[in-house]
């Protein structure tokens, strides 16, 4: 089996994974829900406008997102054009539609070889991007559990994997375990060290740390730290922006004790910002049952969770599918022009 097969079956295998997610996930969000119910909410009980205010908010979102990484490869000496930076994010997010994970390779492929840059130090630099990201939602979480502490509870109780994996963190067989790991991989390392697979994978960390670490050794560490709280504080008000969409959670806006629906839009943020790390189309699924979970949690009904988690997720992919053609024109005129200026310098 040649190397191109390999890759090939390797990605339809990832591809077939998470489509698998997607479709169980899927009949476990659809099984208990009234369709009737659903029907009747999307033909009678939705504000479109608040809908097209959230889509509007997620194309910021992405607009921010580009800015901070821009930030990153500067430090790194890689300076690409703002749209181009844009358009990578947008074509990233438009690809995990249809291939999870595949996104964040191709934008980095993307810069890479437009800037003539090493490709694993542009990765390094989206890996230190998307932990940024994971600090961001782990501090988020923190906060909820000390707003809406019951509301966590019941989600662990309710999902016994989410209690599963605390325990394990806890579990002094899993850190032992991953000390013999640690300790094989260092005699293995000590033995190989002189070979060429290891030199090169050396090589590639050395380049892998030179990315992640941009943000430690960047100047402008203040405007990322703005930027991170710019791009988070922009998902989450996309998503309280879409409460208003809804009687059953404009209500939830409209109570004082409820505080104005800020603590149900956090939960139901943390909640579906985790569940986005399960690999899935899109976050198609596991963001949705999240999100429907999140609400029950304050007397919204099933159908009524799904209703708004579908038509929420339905008007951001409608965005990135746009976002996508967009960045479709950007490459092909950018590719045009340089065909162009190139031609026009022989003469």
């Amino acid at each position: 089996m040649n190397t191109a097969t390999k890759k090939f079956l390797s990605a339809a295998m990832r591809w077939c994974i998470a489509a698998g997610f997607t479709v169980l996930l899927l009949w476990v969000l659809f099984r208990k829900v009234d369709f009737a119910e659903m029907t009747a909410i999307i033909r009678n009980g939705v504000d479109y406008q608040w809908i097209l205010a959230a889509m509007a908010l997620s194309v910021l979102s992405h607009m921010i997102r580009a800015r901070r990484w821009q930030l990153q490869l500067r430090a790194l000496g890689i300076t690409p054009p703002y749209m181009a930076l844009c358009c990578s994010i947008f074509g990233c997010y438009a690809l995990n539609i249809v291939f999870p994970r595949l996104g964040d390779i191709w934008r980095c492929t993307y810069i890479a070889k437009r800037q003539k840059a090493q490709f694993t130090t542009v990765l390094g630099s989206m890996v230190s991007d998307r932990l940024a990201d994971t600090a961001t939602v782990l501090l988020l979480f923190l906060l909820t559990l000390l707003l809406a502490n019951s509301a966590i509870n019941a989600f662990l109780e309710k999902y016994p994997v989410g209690r599963g994996v605390i325990e394990l963190l806890y579990s002094p067989w899993f850190w032992t375990v991953g000390v013999l790991l640690a300790a094989a991989l260092w005699l293995a390392y000590r033995h190989w060290r002189d070979t060429r697979i290891v030199d090169r994978l050396r090589q590639w960390c050395a380049e892998l740390w030179q990315g992640f670490a941009s943000v430690a050794t960047m100047k402008n560490r203040g405007m990322f730290l703005l930027l991170t709280i710019l791009l988070w504080g922009c998902y989450f008000t996309q998503l309280y922006v879409a409460f208003f969409a809804f009687p059953f959670t404009t209500r939830l806006c409209t109570e004082s004790s409820l505080g104005y629906g800020l603590i149900p839009c956090l939960v139901a943020f943390v909640l579906s910002s985790i569940a986005m790390g399960i690999p899935s189309n899109g976050g198609l699924g596991p963001w949705n049952i999240a999100i429907m979970f999140g609400l029950a949690i304050y007397g919204v009904t099933d159908a009524q969770g799904t209703t708004f988690s579908m038509l929420q997720w339905s008007g951001q992919t409608v965005m990135l599918i746009l976002l996508g053609l967009v960045t479709i024109a950007y490459i092909l005129l950018s590719r045009r022009s340089k065909t162009a200026h190139t031609v026009a310098a022989r003469k």
